[in-house]
């Protein structure tokens, strides 16, 4: 089994707000607690945030530390500014995407 596989309570979130989806990557990296920090907001970089309807899902090895990150998303940052789209409990993170010659696969 891949580390990233181990990763697979998701949540997707949406933001119009290029700064709102950088908090979430930092508060996504606060909520998994132990294991690799930055797994959880892989594949939410500005451009497969545009790619996707200004959605980014975030996967972490536990669902605490999914209901962390979205407590913490409450606590911090007004309502109106994001959405909560769904959650999945076996939804494994993917490796980042690799760039060749300009094309993302």
């Amino acid at each position: 089994m891949s580390q990233h596989a181990e990763f697979h309570y998701s949540v997707t979130v949406r933001t119009e707000d290029l700064a709102v989806l950088h908090c979430f990557r930092s508060l996504s990296e606060y909520a998994q607690k132990s294991r690799n920090k930055y797994i959880p907001w892989s594949n939410t970089k500005k451009s497969d945030w545009e790619a996707c309807d200004h959605c980014v899902t975030f996967h972490f090895t536990n669902p605490s530390y999914r209901r962390d990150f979205l407590a913490q998303i409450e606590k911090l940052l007004p309502r109106n500014l994001w959405e909560k789209v769904r959650e999945h409990d076996a939804d494994p993170a993917m490796p980042p995407r690799k760039k060749v010659s300009g094309t993302v696969f």
